[in-house]
């Protein structure tokens, strides 16, 4: 039997390495994780519909131990909580939370960065999310105070500007997130790219290809950008994505979404599979997702 070359051995030995290491980091989470979340309004939704779509995607144990709640919040005023009443850090401190996730209203702020070392501190193999969240005023002006009553009219928003405005804010984010994960020498902080996947669907809206709506308007509240029920649903598989690694596409329609009733009921199993798709395919499009197709 002949020998390979020594390259083509290394090379091939090297590839098997490399695979291992992908298939463990990269690998789909089959058990249900304890979430904890320090959130704002574009964020306090999640945990609710997760525990919608976990039980529905063959997932048992999913906990949400924790849940911090603060209108138009940074993160580092969840960090600011004094101590006996911050739930966050407890939990953290107790090493009860397989995953932390976080929403900054803005600017990612130095919040991030104590949480996530608290939290690895006390259990290293925590993971943290970062929300990009879709912008508020369909425009990056990180600004404060925040400017919740600005008219804006969000049927005129085109697609490009909307993505020129949300690479502005992205970038912010996936800096911080690159930077703590350099610090800590390994991927601990990951991205969770909701404002893309609301980009995308707003381009299907524009298209006429999204089944049971017809204008951007009707997915949010206001002008700021507080979600419906389907921006809502469409960020809560975003987070399911990047939290077990695993497509959400052909899990049933979660209860929240058939809370809006702007949207005909024959048309819920249409929209929500769409909704399915768009989160998967920002996920899996995001380098700091830590999920691969």
């Amino acid at each position: 039997m002949s020998r390979l070359p020594a390259g083509l051995f290394f090379f091939l030995t090297l590839m098997v390495s490399v695979s291992a290491f992908a298939d463990e980091s990269t690998a789909p989470i089959t058990n249900g994780q304890r979430i904890l979340t320090c959130a704002h309004s574009f964020h306090w939704f999640v945990p609710p519909i997760l525990q919608e779509i976990a039980p529905t995607a063959g997932i048992t144990g999913q906990q949400i131990v924790g849940l911090s709640q603060i209108g138009g919040s940074m993160v580092i005023q969840h960090w600011n909580v004094p101590d006996a009443e911050n739930i966050a850090k407890r939990v953290l401190t107790a090493g009860g939370a397989d995953v932390l996730t976080l929403s900054p209203i803005w600017l990612p702020d130095e919040g991030m960065a104590d949480f996530a070392r608290l939290g690895l501190a006390h259990n290293p193999d925590i993971r943290v999310t970062v929300l990009e969240f879709w912008l508020p005023n369909d425009t990056f002006q990180p600004v404060y105070p925040l400017q919740v009553d600005v008219p804006v009219d969000h049927n005129a928003a085109t697609v490009d500007e909307l993505k020129k405005q949300q690479v502005l804010y992205n970038q912010s984010v996936e800096d911080l997130i690159r930077s703590l994960n350099k610090e800590f020498g390994k991927e601990v902080v990951y991205a969770v790219p909701s404002g893309d996947a609301v980009i995308a669907l707003r381009e299907k809206i524009i298209a006429g290809e999204a089944p049971g709506l017809k204008t951007q308007e009707e997915l949010f509240v206001d002008s700021w950008g507080h979600p419906h029920e389907m921006i809502q649903v469409l960020s809560a598989y975003c987070h399911f994505a990047v939290i077990y690694r695993r497509s959400p596409v052909g899990l049933p329609v979660p209860p929240t979404l058939t809370k809006d009733k702007s949207v005909p009921p024959d048309q819920w199993e249409a929209l929500n599979r769409l909704l399915q798709e768009l989160a998967w395919q920002a996920v899996i499009k995001n380098p700091l997702s830590g999920v691969r197709p």
